[in-house]
């Protein structure tokens, strides 16, 4: 894969990004380009879009398995600030991918293998190198989901009743770091989110639910870290909502990214389902 050149050889950066899957990676380039920032990228072979090539001021790939190589690549860049975004499949703890001595290591010292052990020990190995990990949402704060209805239609009284019941077991299972999402019909819990994400669970609700109407509760953790694995939420969770007869979504107001904010709005309008942000 080519590897877009830097511009200036002797060029330093005080920001990396590091670039999981999705759009994530597009809209932080974005909205700090128009803050006047050019971040390097680290993308993650894995994961990242090749289509970043095209937008990033400079790029260097590495695999999951190569975490050794990232310190000191950061180091000779100039680096002392890294932005994560977007996702790392969770299953990837499964895969083929040879890891180098350093993830061998850290893996070796996890106690458990879930997103929070992870992603808290890469981010602990990080700064103990004096390179700070900063909130992912620092240039995507309007992005961020609002307390109260965001569509034109609201939750009506039955349906605030599954929201609720539904944000009970959602804080429960996102504070035993299984996942973020459960899907409720009629105050029973139809499916749980675990390593298949959001889309997914909500298919396989609409799977098992004989066509009842269903309710979509997305949780952050209780004391949810913004530098990594903020809820996020798009345009193809409504139009997955849409064909699974899903009428809610309920997200946590302040700690959830809407990506194609007003396009997702527009399709929930459309489909007549409601988005509301929750607080606690």
């Amino acid at each position: 894969m080519a590897r877009a050149p830097v511009n200036d050889a002797r060029a330093s950066f005080k920001l990396a990004v590091i670039a999981g899957n999705g759009h994530f990676p597009f809209l932080v380039l974005e909205a700090a380009r128009e803050q006047g920032i050019q971040p390097l990228v680290i993308a993650i072979k894995e994961e990242a879009s090749p289509q970043l090539e095209q937008v990033a001021p400079a790029i260097r790939w590495l695999s999951l398995g190569e975490a050794g190589k990232l310190v000191p690549l950061l180091k000779q860049e100039g680096v002392g600030e890294v932005l994560l975004a977007g996702q790392v499949k969770h299953a990837q703890i499964f895969s083929s991918i040879p890891p180098d001595g350093l993830v061998r290591r850290v893996l070796q010292g996890l106690h458990r293998r879930n997103t929070d052990a992870l992603i808290g020990a890469f981010v602990r190995l990080l700064e103990s190198r004096n390179i700070r990990v900063v909130d992912s949402t620092l240039f995507l704060k309007p992005l961020l989901a609002e307390a109260g209805a965001l569509t034109e239609r609201r939750p009506d009284a039955s349906e605030m009743e599954d929201v609720q019941y539904g944000r009970e077991i959602a804080k429960k299972i996102a504070g035993l770091d299984v996942g973020q999402t459960v899907v409720v019909a009629d105050r029973a819990c139809v499916a749980v989110e675990a390593m298949e994400g959001t889309d997914a669970t909500i298919e396989r609700a609409a799977a098992i639910s004989n066509g009842r109407r269903l309710i979509v509760v997305k949780a952050s953790k209780p004391h949810q870290d913004m530098r990594f694995d903020v809820p996020v939420v798009g345009l193809k969770t409504i139009q997955v909502m849409s064909r699974s007869k899903a009428s809610v979504l309920a997200l946590d107001a302040g700690k959830t990214l809407l990506f194609d904010r007003q396009r997702m709005i527009d399709e929930a309008n459309r489909a007549g389902i409601a988005i509301v942000g929750m607080q606690d």
